[in-house]
């Protein structure tokens, strides 16, 4: 694994957290537009209701939205070219299991032909990973993980 990749992914988080937040501001304005302009009807309790929905909905996508800039900005503190010789926030680690990037939960990422998955340092498997060095073993789901390279 070189530096690159490492960059590569960063680069790619980056991209599909502001992605999701220019979502999400989309989003929230549309619900919060359909809540403004339902006409009210006859039948008033139609009315409140569907003004009702779209207020959740407005909700819904505001919550969402200050959850992406947040993980957007925590990303962004991390220093790629700081290598540790154990796993923390920001360490690209490959194991006997696949390759992980400890930074933010974006999920499975194809990268290189390479899949790489995103952690978020709150999952369970980023906490059994952390502080692990190059060599050691550890056990997450009934798994055994061999930590080969860190990054």
């Amino acid at each position: 694994m070189n530096n690159s990749l490492k960059h590569t992914i960063y680069n790619e988080c980056i991209r599909l957290l502001e992605a999701r937040i220019s979502d999400y501001r989309i989003a929230m304005n549309a619900a919060q537009e359909a809540a403004n302009s339902d006409d009210k009807s006859s039948a008033g309790d139609k009315y409140e209701t569907a003004r009702a929905m779209g207020q959740l909905d407005r909700d819904m996508n505001a919550k969402q939205l200050v959850e992406a800039q947040s993980e957007l900005q925590s990303i962004i503190k991390i220093d790629l070219d700081y290598i540790s010789e154990s796993a923390q926030i920001g360490s690209l680690i490959e194991t006997s299991n696949g390759i992980y990037f400890i930074a933010v939960g974006i999920g499975v990422l194809e990268i290189e032909k390479q899949k790489i998955i995103v952690l978020s340092p709150k999952s369970p498997l980023a906490k059994e990973m952390m502080s692990k060095k190059i060599g050691n073993q550890f056990l997450f789901n009934s798994k055994e993980f061999t930590v080969k390279n860190i990054s």
